[in-house]
């Protein structure tokens, strides 16, 4: 679901019998379809000791999305959620979130939201049925225990003590215990950390399945690639502004560096290439040719040798991806 658009300005209406706040210029809209916005942010700032870990970010998420925050460590995204989820009070700004002001309807709000925190823990004797039994019995019409351990793969470890759990297995914890209660929406901030390769894109797998099912997501996390696969749209946060706002194929093609195109050519004169449009370079390496351009350079590349008679089997190209982009807008420094 790739958004397409976002909303600009927000007005306050106190006499129309609505909610307080009401859209005035613009929806989101995934897919050419309206969609109603889950999520209304303008101008959030946190300070710290005088210091704004979140200085006016604005955003939005439609319904059914899977938006993604990014950013290193200290750029202001945790922060950022737990002002949505009610958990801090803004210092300025306009939020709401399932139409509720989390400041002040945060224990409305949380019965229709899920949260799998970055920082959480659990009594070190209690057993992973019993945290999610305990969890469900605060929740009118929770979700079956028993499926959620079998969905978060932890039917195994149904009696094991929180404390025994491994790194990964208290993440699927969190995450199983963040939609007991079924929610409109859900904010998993660093789902993955912790899990090996296969659990990570098993757990990528699930988030789809929430999505599906009509669950909106929040999803916090460093990982690019997950980022990449999962998102409909992205906001990548540096020093507590929001420094890009897109879908992930829209800002790796707005920000990504050349593609190089390769394939195997028996030696003679492709120098003819350089004069295909969008071709910056052309050259020949390990007996294979290279072909450094911009824009869709693989298109044109590929119609030139085919004009010319050429078709190699093995005409491939080197996508940018997320994480390229992220290093080029926010720099290659390490955390601070």
């Amino acid at each position: 679901m790739a958004a397409c658009g976002t909303v600009s300005w927000w007005e306050q209406r106190e006499d129309s019998g609505r909610a307080p706040w009401v859209i005035a210029v613009g929806v989101a809209q995934l897919k050419g379809t309206v969609v109603e916005p889950v999520i209304v942010v303008e101008g959030l700032t946190k300070r710290y000791g005088g210091t704004a870990v979140v200085d006016g970010v604005s955003f939005e998420v439609g319904r059914g999305e899977i938006f993604g925050i990014l950013g290193r460590n200290g750029a202001g995204k945790t922060t950022t959620v737990e002002c949505l989820e009610g958990l801090r009070r803004a210092d300025g700004g306009r939020m709401r979130v399932l139409g509720l002001d989390p400041a002040t309807q945060a224990a409305e709000l949380r019965r229709r939201i899920g949260s799998q925190l970055q920082e959480s823990a659990l009594p070190q004797r209690i057993k992973v049925w019993e945290a999610l039994r305990w969890f469900a019995s605060f929740v009118p019409g929770a979700r079956d225990p028993d499926q959620l351990m079998t969905q978060w793969g932890l039917q195994d470890k149904r009696n094991t003590h929180f404390s025994d759990l491994s790194g990964g297995q208290r993440q699927r914890l969190f995450i199983a215990l963040a939609l007991v209660n079924d929610p409109e929406l859900v904010f998993l901030d660093e789902m993955t950390t912790g899990l090996d390769p296969a659990a990570r894109h098993t757990a990528w797998d699930l988030v789809r399945a929430v999505r599906d099912a009509g669950t909106s997501v929040v999803l916090v996390t460093h990982f690019m690639e997950e980022a990449e696969r999962l998102c409909d749209r992205v906001a990548v946060l540096e020093r507590g502004t929001i420094v890009a706002l897109g879908t992930p194929g829209a800002l790796i093609a707005e920000h990504a560096r050349q593609i190089t195109v390769r394939f195997s050519a028996e030696a003679g004169d492709l120098g003819w290439l350089a004069a295909v449009a969008g071709v910056d370079q052309v050259a020949r390496r390990n007996g294979s040719v290279e072909v450094q351009g911009t824009g869709p350079v693989l298109a044109e590349v590929a119609a030139a040798l085919v004009g010319h008679g050429i078709r190699p089997a093995d005409l491939r190209a080197d996508q940018p991806n997320l994480e390229e982009v992220f290093l080029s807008i926010t720099g290659r420094r390490s955390d601070e």
